[in-house]
This record gives C-alpha cells, structure tokens and sequence, in this order.
C-alpha cells in the first residue's frame, strides 16, 4: 500500500461514543404513577398493619401545614410517618441505585443515570434526587420544567445531576 493512499483513507470514529437519549416527559410520568401504585401501595399496607386501621384516617402532613381542622381532631402519627419516608426513601434509592429503574421506569423502559457519565449514579446523587422530588412537589413546576429543556431534566435531576434516559 503506497503512503498517498494511507493518507487518503478516513480514520474511523470510536464506535464506543455513548449517544444520549434522554427521555421524554410522558414516559417518566407514566412511570412515576406506576410506582406510586407498585411501590406505595405495599408501603401503605405495611403501615396499616403496623399502626393499625385509626393511622390511614388520620390527616396527613399537608392537612397540619395547611390548618385543616381534620389535623386537630385526628392528628398524623409522627412515628408512622417517618417510617413511611423511610421506607420510601429506601426503596426508591436502592431500586436506582441497583439497576437505575424503578418497577414503573422498568415498563417504560428509561432509567436513572449519572447525567455526566451516563453510568449508574451514585448513593449520594440518588439521595439527592430523592429531597429534590419533594421541592418538585412542593413546587409543581419542579416536575414540569423538563417539558421545556432540550434534555428534559426536572428539577429533582438538575439538584442531583442525574437524567432519565431510555434503555437501549
């Protein structure tokens, strides 16, 4: 082979270059509903049958925030509610942290990843995302702000540095 047609010939590109496809809004809200069924549900069971039938009736931290006279006849059991957190907080961490998906971001095939390294996020990022999804809450525009960014990341995922990306 002569050097002109070496230095002619195209170098080839890498082809372990990673390609970002983050996932859309209606995939991840579709799994977020998912999971408050798959994963609240036995979470909620388990507390009644801890705290009994009287702590499912009692008011819930929104109603003492908000003054509701439900939050002065049958205030929420302090207790109860930590471990609900809690075990939410587990849950929800260990499952991303695990394989980066919920049972809900499972059927709609996206996971949560690093959003540098497109790799599985560490404990602190997903801890982090786990607060973040609270000020989303509180916020309600927290959950809809990836409808207007090209990467479609929340406000939970920008506190963090996660992203929701499908699976390929």
């Amino acid at each position: 082979m002569r050097w002109r047609t070496v230095k002619k010939t195209p170098k080839k590109q890498p082809s372990h270059t990673l390609k970002r496809v983050y996932a859309p809004f209606w995939p991840r809200a579709a799994g977020f509903v998912t999971d408050i069924f798959m994963i609240g549900l036995p979470i909620s069971l388990l507390t009644l049958l801890i705290f009994g039938y009287d702590q499912m009736n009692s008011a819930s931290g929104l109603d003492v925030l908000a003054h509701d006279p439900k939050a002065q006849t049958n205030p929420p059991n302090p207790i109860a509610s930590i471990i609900q957190i809690g075990l939410f907080f587990f849950t929800y961490v260990w499952l991303w942290h695990r394989n980066g998906q919920t049972p809900g971001k499972k059927l709609t095939r996206i996971r949560v990843v690093d959003a540098v390294t497109m790799k599985p996020a560490s404990y602190g990022k997903l801890t982090l995302r786990f607060i973040g999804y609270f000020l989303s809450f509180i916020s309600v525009i927290g959950f809809f702000i990836g409808l207007f960014r090209k990467d479609n990341r929340s406000l939970h995922d920008l506190i963090s540095g996660t992203a929701v990306i499908r699976e390929a």
